[in-house]
């Protein structure tokens, strides 16, 4: 009985552990989403890290004519560069100005989820 209460309770601590990771990345994602300005009424936009490796730029509207759009944008940092995919496109390397343009929005998203979200 013992273990089996242990067992129970460790899956459930998991599982509470699981659910606050997914919800900080959810806050994160809207935090970063807005590094660029104010997202617009209708507009669903996030930018994340997922990884130290992996970042994430995501974005949903409907546009004037009730066609839903959706983008997502993918990074992943490799030792040589970064590589990008987009909406299940192959990856590409990019250039030279926009890894220093991701490089300055990881900067300014380390900084305001760490002000607004983790008070540091």
């Amino acid at each position: 009985m013992f273990s089996l209460f242990h067992s129970v309770k460790g899956q459930h601590d998991e599982e509470r552990q699981a659910r606050r990771y997914r919800e900080l990345i959810r806050r994160e994602a809207q935090l970063g989403g807005t590094l660029f300005g104010p997202v617009p009424d209708g507009v669903r936009r996030e930018f994340f890290c997922l990884d130290p490796d992996t970042w994430v730029w995501h974005e949903e509207w409907v546009d004037k004519n009730g066609e839903r759009h959706t983008i997502t944008t993918r990074y992943d940092v490799r030792p040589n560069g970064v590589l990008k995919a987009q909406d299940g496109l192959p990856y590409t390397m990019v250039s030279l100005e926009e890894g220093k343009r991701l490089y300055k929005a990881a900067k300014m998203y380390h900084k305001l989820v760490h002000k607004e979200l983790y008070n540091r």
